[in-house]
């Protein structure tokens, strides 16, 4: 079994739209002074980059577990693998969503994959995952399962 493995990392307009923060914070700074208007720009748009990309959620699937961000479980208790895209996705996170589900979403991330959780003591119905090939990830998960 080949491993999968995917990072969410942040789109390119979600950094482009984080450089909003450059003109926000020379807007309240300059007056004061230009240079820490740059510098607190500079700063705080950098922040922002390491935030963004530091809690980028990481997508595994082992022979054993599939795990998403800090959260794991064993391949033994997750039950139909489902992808959803477009107007289905969308279905999913509005009318078709339960309140008991584990979600990891990222907005900037338009497919999903419907993991069921069949373990008897865990009133988690289901985790709700956002992926770039969710296609992949139900694949690697369905192989995973046969192999353990």
């Amino acid at each position: 079994m080949q491993p999968y493995r995917e990072t969410l990392w942040p789109s390119p307009w979600v950094i482009i739209a984080l450089a909003l923060v450059v003109p926000a914070t020379m807007l309240v700074l300059a007056p004061v002074s230009l240079a820490a208007g740059v510098v607190g720009a500079v700063v705080l748009y950098g922040g922002c980059l390491a935030l963004a990309f530091g809690t980028a959620p990481r997508i595994q699937v082992s022979e054993s577990s599939l795990s998403v961000g800090k959260a794991s479980i064993p391949l033994g208790f997750i039950g139909e693998v489902v992808v959803y895209t477009g107007t289905d996705a969308t279905a999913q996170l509005r009318t078709k969503l339960d309140a008991r589900a584990w979600l990891m979403i990222r907005g900037w991330v338009h497919s999903l994959v419907k993991v069921e959780i069949v373990d008897p003591a865990d009133p988690t119905p289901y985790w709700l995952l956002s992926s770039r090939r969710p296609q992949a990830l139900a694949d690697a998960i369905a192989s995973a399962r046969t192999h353990a």
